[in-house]
């Protein structure tokens, strides 16, 4: 028998197409698995009626798409949404206290490419404040008393959970391949600007990215083949080179980590590839500086209004890279 909640997301997409497993079968299993897994995980913002709007929209999909051989290819894959996205329909809060109405803007642009290509939202993936510190109320499904990493814990966890498939998710600095790496699910974070972030409450424009969780290298695929701009599936004609960035970023690891990286060198190494070390990013220290200072100066400016208006209401660790963003000058974020 099948475990459709395991089952990769191509192989799925595909049983969904044909109705080998119907949408409506798919929907009910997926609410068995949130009933179960929701109340400890707590990786979505609430939706009371969620399953009754997903049954009604996994109807009228089938409905728009009755020729099975034409159906767009995420047919019916249900996709978590971390809540800094717009999504016709939907608040967004954004982790935050803020009122949804001050907060509201169109539907992001990477939603709409997914549900163009067949999928329905499954719901808001809790995020921390604004993407940035202040954690929302999401444990780790591996081990509920640990961290599942931020900012885009929710879509992490769900993914990690059974819960869904597919979430998307961004990363500023660390907020998609941390919580991956915290939950044990794949992330993928895109070359800058890859994807587009028109529709996602910004926190640091020069840095930010849109990406998304998976359980495996084919589902993130899959989507990057509907969301990636120019995305070839093909693989290179050759083995990549890897590199291994030696010196001051690479000591910032743990122990344990530099472990799990030892072991990851010797699958890649016994697999035929050529792994090397290189010596990397000596200035780390002055660019993390400057990545900090573009961060703050960013969301003091993105957030002007906001905390001009409901200063208050924010956590004081977002307050207080707020206040430190208003004292950098534009020629300072400029150089």
């Amino acid at each position: 028998m099948t475990d459709w909640l395991t089952t990769p997301i191509p192989e799925l997409c595909l049983a969904l197409r044909g109705d080998e497993f119907p949408l409506s079968d798919y929907v009910a299993l997926l609410e068995r698995q949130i009933r179960e897994e929701e109340p400890q995980v707590r990786a979505f913002l609430d939706e009371p009626k969620r399953f009754e709007r997903l049954q009604h929209e996994a109807r009228a999909l089938v409905e728009r798409h009755p020729d099975r051989r034409r159906r767009p290819p995420l047919f019916g894959l249900p996709a978590g949404v971390k809540d800094i996205f717009h999504v016709d329909g939907f608040l967004t809060r954004a982790g935050s206290r803020l009122p949804p109405e001050a907060l509201a803007g169109p539907q992001a642009e990477c939603v709409t490419q997914l549900v163009e290509a067949g999928a329905l939202v499954l719901g808001k993936t809790v995020t921390t404040e604004f993407a940035y510190f202040a954690p929302g109320a999401t444990r780790n499904p591996r081990n509920l008393e640990h961290t599942p990493g931020g900012s885009s814990s929710g879509s992490a966890a769900a993914v990690a959970a059974g819960m869904a498939p597919l979430a998307l998710g961004t990363q500023t600095i660390g907020s998609v391949i941390r919580p991956a790496s915290f939950c044990g699910v794949v992330g993928f974070k895109p070359t800058y600007g890859r994807v587009s972030t028109h529709g996602v409450i910004p926190l640091s424009p020069s840095l930010d990215h849109v990406g998304w969780f998976a359980r495996d290298v084919a589902g993130i695929m899959a989507a990057a083949r509907v969301l990636c701009r120019g995305w070839n599936p093909n693989a290179p004609p050759s083995r990549p080179r890897f590199g291994i960035p030696q010196g001051p970023y690479l000591a910032r690891a743990d122990e344990s980590a530099h472990r799990v990286l030892e072991a990851a060198v010797g699958v890649l190494r016994r697999a035929g590839y050529d792994v090397k070390a290189v010596s990397v990013m000596r200035d780390f220290e002055a660019i993390a500086r400057n990545h900090q200072t573009i961060l703050a100066a960013e969301v003091a400016r993105v957030h002007r209004a906001w905390f001009r208006d409901y200063a208050n209401l924010y956590h004081a660790r977002t307050a207080e890279l707020i206040l430190a963003g208003q004292a950098i000058d534009d020629s300072t974020l400029r150089e």
